[in-house]
């Protein structure tokens, strides 16, 4: 099987595109003449070109959430799902999110279900969006769904682009501070170097200067280069790495133990886990399904693999709270919370409540954080900066005392 990119033209003379899987040219022909779409271009595409990000072709968050609540408002107003998709296709303004719609819609036109149809994109449809639209499809609540995943990647967006806003000043103060030690470093400390020869050559040169010519040296010469190959060598192994399932949990489960971004990180895993779940029990689906689907969508393998986990003990009549308590990993308050939530039968409301009071959380601990890396950054650029200053102005005084 191949992935064919075709344009055609139907019945009211207007053109079309998309993508179809098929066996060969001739069959991406046979299944658009069974559409009554007469084709124009049909070229196989490698995976490569189909997930290539030119210009135009970049999908932003703000524009998936709107496509998402515009499918939602079409599908509740009584438009079926294929015709809704037409009309986002002649309506979007990205060429990419065109090309990604014009082949959801030909492979639900071919028999597949929205969320398999979308999982074809992974680079434009996270999990997240997948597990909550598989969720509502099976669920019957497909209109609610695709509201709730725009709502949620709005409120994600919301908070990344605060992140990096906040963000801006400390990574700029970063990326000055290291380039002007660098090049103090490099060009500025050698024209000391034949100064300090003789208090080399005598033993009496401070350790701290003896360091810096070293790193001047170092970073001078052929050994740089190659220190900064292996640098970006071992960055580039460790982002693959990272991107494995034996990395991704090691990560995961390393993330959680911080001393103080363990939290944060645990607390929003948490809070999407809460989220889901209630959405999904509200919607009338099965604590069993539910459970499998939030465990996907927690954003964390090590928490995950806990709820999957918890999902086994509750097929064998335990509670939710038990097994999800034993794991260790979900904050004590919440698991107090859900425990009175099942006494009372009323689990979706607080799940959802937690969510919310943990995002609150969460805002409130970054805000902090943030404000406390601007100083941090300040200091450590300062300290860097001092070393190379007293590194330098050490032996100075040294021979002015000696003479």
């Amino acid at each position: 099987m191949q992935e064919f990119a075709w344009t055609a033209r139907d019945l009211r003379g207007q053109d079309v595109s998309g993508l179809i899987t098929a066996d060969s040219r001739s069959d991406v022909m046979a299944l658009l003449a069974d559409r009554s779409l007469f084709p124009l271009r049909v070229e196989p595409v490698s995976k490569k070109m189909s997930l290539s990000f030119g210009p135009g072709r970049r999908i932003s968050t703000e524009l998936l959430a709107s496509t998402l609540t515009q499918l939602s408002d079409l599908l509740r107003n009584g438009v079926p799902l294929l015709q809704g998709l037409e009309i986002l296709i002649q309506q979007s303004p990205n060429e990419r999110m065109q090309t990604v719609l014009s082949d959801i819609r030909s492979r639900i036109s071919e028999g597949a279900q929205l969320h398999e149809a979308m999982a074809v994109h992974r680079d434009v449809f996270s999990d997240l969006t997948l597990s909550i639209v598989r969720a509502g499809t099976e669920g019957a609540f497909l209109e609610q769904a695709l509201q709730q995943t725009a709502e949620f990647l709005e409120r994600q967006e919301e908070l990344n682009g605060k992140i990096r806003g906040a963000m801006a000043y400390p990574a700029f103060l970063s990326v000055a501070g290291s380039l002007v030690t660098i090049v103090l470093i490099v060009f500025f400390v050698p024209k000391f170097a034949d100064m300090f020869s003789e208090l080399e050559e005598a033993g009496t040169l401070p350790a701290a200067t003896v360091l810096l010519l070293w790193l001047s040296d170092t970073l001078g010469s052929i050994y740089g280069i190659l220190l900064a190959a292996v640098l970006a060598g071992a960055v580039i192994g460790i982002r693959r790495w990272a991107g494995t399932d034996s990395g991704r949990e090691i990560i995961d489960g390393a993330k959680t133990r911080l001393p103080v971004f363990g939290s944060l990180f645990l607390n929003g895993a948490t809070s999407r886990f809460c989220r889901i779940l209630g959405t999904l029990l509200r919607n009338g689906v099965p604590m069993l399904k539910a459970l499998e689907i939030s465990s996907d969508s927690a954003g964390n393998v090590v928490l995950g693999k806990a709820i999957r986990e918890s999902a086994e003990n509750i097929s064998s009549g335990a509670t939710l709270s038990e097994p999800l308590s034993a794991c260790g990993l979900i904050p004590g308050s919440v698991m107090a919370m859900i425990t009175v939530a099942e006494e009372a039968n009323n689990l979706e409301e607080v799940l959802i409540s937690i969510a919310d009071s943990l995002d609150r959380k969460v805002s409130r601990q970054l805000d902090t954080m943030v404000r406390l890396i601007e100083p941090a950054m300040l200091m450590i650029m300062g300290s860097a900066v001092l070393f190379v200053i007293v590194a330098l102005l050490l032996p100075v005084f040294e021979m002015s005392s000696s003479v």
